[in-house]
């Protein structure tokens, strides 16, 4: 089933003029996309502009400028990585390893959304968060400043400054997992208008996994967490990727978000190997 448009929905009576032409579009959530719509816009002019241009396929998210993350209302520039709903469980598993001063890195951060919502959970975490993508960096610095986070733009830990090599205590990293054979059957909101270096993961859709596995040792504190979104087919391959960089690896499932999450930890033998939990 889809997703239901950002989040939380204003009261009120539906524009059934609006409705109607966006139910004609072919969206789901017509009416509360119409509510939506109808509040972000300042006069009958704004309206039309904005009704078209969800008409014309882009991401509702694009066309409003945010998205509700978590209970936050985030800011999505045209051509961002628009945040799921089900990374919300990301951000679940990763509040669990995350303490006071703790070092947190959103790796592939997109808008900033899931390196914001942990900010919020706890405010004195130390925030960094990497993209390869410029207009996602310039995003998720404008998301993350009212919570003392930077953004940086490079490839993966290249990234970072190179003082936090080998003092990162959590990794959370919504990393693109789609294979790339995939990518054309995906939703055309997602092909067209949000970056493919987001969606494609390579062959299995486990590229990225693998890069950030691999110099995980090398960036994260012992006994730091590397935690990457997959899909459910894949977490038995991620526990292998992450069992090969001498990682040890726990994962986790939601079938509330329908969302997988696989977490390695870097010398701490204490956590047995591949384990799978539910919630």
């Amino acid at each position: 089933m889809p997703e239901s448009p950002i989040g939380s929905v204003p009261d009120g009576p539906v524009p059934e003029a609006l409705a109607a032409r966006l139910r004609s579009a072919g969206c789901v959530f017509a009416e509360d996309e119409a509510r939506l719509l109808a509040e972000a816009a300042h006069t009958p002019s704004d309206l039309e502009d904005l009704l078209q241009q969800r008409i014309d396929g882009l991401p509702l998210e694009h066309v409003l400028g945010w998205a509700e993350f978590c209970g936050l209302r985030v800011r999505v520039d045209a051509g961002v990585f628009v945040p799921r709903r089900r990374s919300e469980f990301l951000v679940h598993c990763a509040a669990g390893v995350v303490a006071p001063g703790s070092f947190v890195v959103d790796m592939c951060c997109g808008c900033g959304a899931i390196g914001a919502a942990l900010a919020a959970v706890e405010p004195a975490i130390r925030l960094h968060a990497a993209d390869v993508d410029p207009a996602a960096v310039r995003c998720a610095r404008r998301n993350l400043e009212g919570c003392g986070g930077d953004a940086h733009c490079g490839d993966l830990y290249t990234a970072l400054p190179d003082s936090m090599r080998g003092r990162i205590d959590v990794v959370v990293a919504n990393a693109p997992y789609v294979p790339s054979a995939a990518i054309a059957t995906m939703p055309s909101e997602a092909r067209l208008h949000e970056p493919r270096v987001a969606l494609d993961g390579g062959a299995d859709g486990l590229d990225v996994h693998r890069r950030l596995a691999a110099s995980a040792s090398e960036w994260l504190a012992p006994g730091g967490h590397l935690l990457m979104e997959a899909g459910s087919r894949q977490a038995e391959a991620a526990t292998e990727i992450l069992a090969a960089e001498g990682l040890t690896s726990v994962v986790h499932r939601s079938d509330e978000f329908d969302a997988t999450v696989v977490v390695g930890v870097v010398h701490d033998r204490s956590v047995p190997s591949q384990i799978t939990t539910r919630v």
